[in-house]
This record gives structure tokens, C-alpha cells and sequence, in this order.
């Protein structure tokens, strides 16, 4: 629920897309920050406590925010401050979430265990984005985000419950050359580095759809913040299909297949472009989650089973890090053009970046003949 009432309460407040890409830009810039020392410490301490600390904070922060939409003292700058604290929350939950999951189910459940926790997630999101749209157009975003905040503090108390298999902790005293170390694995894979170079594009552009413009053109051009939870609902049911298909996927060449799957995040930045309308955007929606999952699904399964446990969580952290390291520019970059050059220009950038990034890296010998079994 949170994005959708983050970015409809600043549009709300400010009316200005500029405004609303410096506040939902601040949480990806502070987790491309930290991210690589969240990764860090989960490898040397106890990556379940690390989740749950980040849980309670963001529950906390979250708090903060829901209160002063209701109190009507929100700013752009405080706003802006509270989520990059936001960011680094996430920039600590992100790397050991990923690094528990091996540690509580055997290695040849994984792909079925990430489609299970996929499918769980995005049942959440199909109802989270709808009723936020829902929320927000009666209640405003305070009373979404307070909501947002009870389901952190719930997260929190669900993780106490689970029983992981003991973590090899590093040796190393030092935090820089354990960073060094989880550096030299990320690089000594070739598909590895280069899919997390093409979705720095990737995410650039998807994100200043998903985070700002389809927003901005849903309360411009469609019902606002309603018809906005409706297509996210819609990718959530599509992320849906997508953890069902892929939990019983065995390509051959599960990268080669991944890759082929993101071309599916085009499909909304072209239909909000072309402002088709709203059934038509939401059966792209259908088909981009789709995608979108089976993506996921087999990427995740791939870096467990390929990537050294002991370092899961720093390789994992190069990932996030290289991922949403041009997002924060993707986000600002989308509100300034679609201030002064409109929706259409922004929108298609966004897919032709995707498209292009997407086609070069199938050129790439160890994406493209990358197999099943562990190389």
C-alpha cells in the first residue's frame, strides 16, 4: 500500500511530480548507499535478528509519516528524510532476507520455497494495492501508511518464529575486505555482473513508471489513485500467475528464459504512453507480472544455488546495489521530463530502455548458454 499512498499524498499536498520524485527517490537512494554494509553485516551476524530490527523501524518510520499526513505537517524535505530512513531499513532487510532463505529449506526445494514466498507476497499486493487505491481516495494516505506500519510490526513478530539451520559466520575483522571478498565472487561470474548491469537500466526506467509517472498520468488522465491500485493489483495478480508457473519451470537454460521474460516490462510504460485504455493497460499489467515472476523465480533460484552461502548476502547486496543504483536518477530524471516534455515521451523512453538493455545482454555467451545443473 505504501507506494501508492506515498505517491498520491505528496501529488495531493504539492501537486507537483517534480516534488513526488525526490520523496519516492529518497528510499532508493539511501538503500543504493548502504546496501553493500547491510549485506555485510548479515554475512557476520545473525541475519534473522537483522530482519527483525529492520522491521521494527520501518514500522516505526512509518508511523511518524502516517501521523504527520494527519496532522497535516507534512513537507517535501521532511518527507524526503523519513524515507531515506526508510531506504535504510530496507538496505539492511533485503541482503539477509536473502541469505535466510537457504538457511531454512534444503537446496532442492529452493525454486519451489521462491515460488511459494513469491505467490504469498503478491497475494498480499493484489489486495494492498487495491484497497490502498480505495484508502487513499477516502481516508487519505495517512491512514494507508498507519496501516503500512502495523503490517511491519507484524512482520516483525512472524520472523521471531522461524528456526534457521546455523549461519556460518565470516572470520574477518574487517567489514571492508569481507566487501572485497563478496565483491571477487559477484565478478567471477560473468552472467552474474552483466544481467545486474542490464537491469540498472532495467529498473531506471521500470521504476519511474511504476513510482512516479504512472501515478502522475492516472491522476491526470484516468480516476486517480483507484485506477492506479487497479493496475497494480493487476500486476500483482500477473506476479501471481507467474509464481504458479514458475514453481514447477525447468528450462534447460533457465537465464536464457528469465531474460526473454523482461521484455514483459514494457508492456505498461508503452500502454500509459499511449494512454490505451484502463481494461487494456491492466491485461499488460496481467502479462508484465507475469513475467515479471517467473523472472525472479528463476534468478533468485539461481544465485542460491550457484553463489557461496557464506556470501550470499554481500553477493546479493552487489546485486541490489548495482539493480537500484540509476533508479534514483530514473525516478528524478521521469519527474523533471514529465514536467516539461508529458507523458509520451517519458513512458516510451522508459520502454525502449528496457527493450534495448534486454536484447544486448542476450549477446552474451554465459547468459545465453548458461544451464540448469550447477557450472
Amino acid at each position: 500500500m505504501a507506494p501508492i499512498a506515498m505517491a498520491f499524498g505528496v501529488l495531493d499536498i504539492t501537486g507537483s511530480a517534480k516534488d513526488t520524485s525526490i520523496v519516492m527517490a529518497a528510499a532508493t537512494l539511501a538503500t543504493v548507499i548502504v546496501v553493500l554494509i547491510g549485506g555485510a553485516v548479515a554475512d557476520r551476524t545473525s541475519r534473522k535478528k537483522v530482519m527483525q530490527i529492520s522491521e521494527f523501524s520501518s514500522a516505526v518510520l512509518q508511523a511518524i509519516i502516517a501521523a504527520l499526513f494527519s496532522l497535516h505537517q507534512v513537507t517535501v524535505p521532511l518527507l524526503a528524510v523519513l524515507m531515506f530512513m526508510n531506504g535504510v531499513a530496507l538496505a539492511f532487510n533485503a541482503p539477509a532476507a536473502a541469505g535466510l532463505i537457504p538457511s531454512l529449506v534444503e537446496s532442492k526445494d529452493l525454486q519451489t520455497v521462491n515460488a511459494l514466498l513469491g505467490m504469498a507476497k503478491n497475494s498480499a499486493m493484489i489486495v494492498g494495492a487495491a484497497l490502498a487505491g480505495i484508502l487513499v481516495s477516502f481516508y487519505g494516505a495517512g491512514m494507508t501508511v498507519l496501516i503500512d506500519a502495523i503490517t511491519f510490526l507484524l512482520s516483525a513478530f512472524l520472523i521471531t518464529s522461524l528456526h534457521p539451520s546455523q549461519q556460518n559466520r565470516l572470520s574477518s575483522h574487517s567489514i571492508i575486505q569481507e566487501l572485497k571478498e563478496g565483491w571477487h565472487e559477484f565478478i567471477s561470474h560473468t552472467w552474474l555482473w552483466t544481467i545486474v548491469l542490464q537491469f540498472g537500466f532495467v529498473l531506471a526506467a521500470y521504476q519511474s513508471i511504476l513510482v512516479l509517472v504512472g501515478p502522475a498520468v492516472a491522476n491526470d488522465y484516468y480516476d486517480g489513485a483507484k485506477a492506479w491500485g487497479w493496475i497494480m493489483s493487476a500486476v500483482s495478480i500477473g506476479l501471481l500467475l507467474g509464481g504458479i508457473i514458475g514453481m514447477r519451470l525447468k528450462p534447460r537454460y533457465p537465464l536464457r528464459f528469465a531474460t526473454f521474460c523482461v521484455f514483459t516490462g514494457a508492456l505498461i510504460p508503452f500502454g500509459i504512453g499511449l494512454l490505451l485504455p484502463l481494461p487494456i493497460i491492466l491485461f499488460l499489467a496481467v502479462i508484465n507480472g507475469c513475467g515479471w515472476e517467473v523472472f525472479i523465480i528463476l534468478w533468485v533460484s539461481l544465485l542460491q544455488k550457484k553463489i557461496t552461502p557464506e556470501a550470499l548476502s554481500r553477493v546479493t547486496a552487489y546485486d541490489y546495489l548495482g539493480s537500484i543504483g540509476l533508479a534514483p536518477l530514473g525516478i528524478i530524471g521521469a519527474g523533471y521530463c514529465y514536467e516539461r516534455f508529458g507523458y509520451l515521451v517519458v513512458s516510451m523512453t522508459a520502454a525502449l530502455m528496457i527493450v534495448v538493455a534486454t536484447v544486448l545482454v542476450l549477446f552474451v555467451n554465459d547468459v545465453w548458454n548458461n544451464p540448469a545443473e550447477k557450472t
